[in-house]
């Protein structure tokens, strides 16, 4: 928003978001219309994509003040997919996430801001193999809506990096040609979609 002074009309930039207000309450994500997505590289030259299909999921949005939003997610790890039933098998097992002693992967945000904009900032713990690490989140909110039936609805998409092996994930295999087969860096991508709760 340029706002303009009366002394001398100099422009100058005020950084403001949107007026969230009447978006303030409790949500829970709708994993119908919810991607929480991954990305690995592997063997140096092509990126395996996957999802994770169950998962449990609640907002707190503080329209007001952003920093007191909140964001809770439950993972089940049971729910990997890759498009390889193969390869979907090898990271259930005890090489990777260890499904049967840790089946679920856990999300609690511990700080919000507001960069400007659409952009905001979560902070959290992510907890993996019974490691708790924290990890920060680039979100943008992509909007509010009610849908045919009736539901208000807000939408985000977020991203983030992490290094797997902080959360104990080291299993790899050496290349004839130099380097690993999985990388150690991982993509982490969120397409966010929450239904205001009555």
């Amino acid at each position: 928003m340029g706002i303009f002074s009366r002394k001398d009309s100099t422009p100058t930039t005020t950084v403001t978001g949107p007026d969230l207000t009447s978006l303030t309450g409790d949500y829970t994500i709708d994993p119908a219309h919810t991607t929480l997505g991954f990305v690995a590289r592997h063997a140096m030259v092509t990126n395996v994509k996957g999802t994770f299909g169950d998962f449990t999921g609640t907002l707190h949005l503080d329209g007001a003040n952003p920093a007191g939003s909140t964001a809770s997610l439950d993972v089940s790890m049971a729910s990997i997919e890759t498009g390889n039933t193969d390869r979907d098998g090898h990271l259930k097992s005890s090489d990777f996430f260890k499904i049967d002693e840790f089946p679920t992967m856990t999300f609690r945000s511990t700080k919000a801001e507001a960069l400007g904009g659409d952009d905001y900032r979560i902070t959290g713990d992510l907890s993996l193999l019974g490691v708790t690490k924290s990890i920060t989140i680039e979100l943008e909110f992509n909007g509010a809506a009610t849908d045919p039936f009736g539901n208000e609805r807000v939408g985000f998409e977020g991203k983030t990096e992490i290094l797997r092996s902080e959360w104990g994930l080291t299993w790899n295999a050496a290349l004839e040609t130099g380097g690993v087969l999985v990388s150690d860096k991982i993509k982490l991508n969120f397409d966010i979609s929450a239904i205001k709760n009555a």
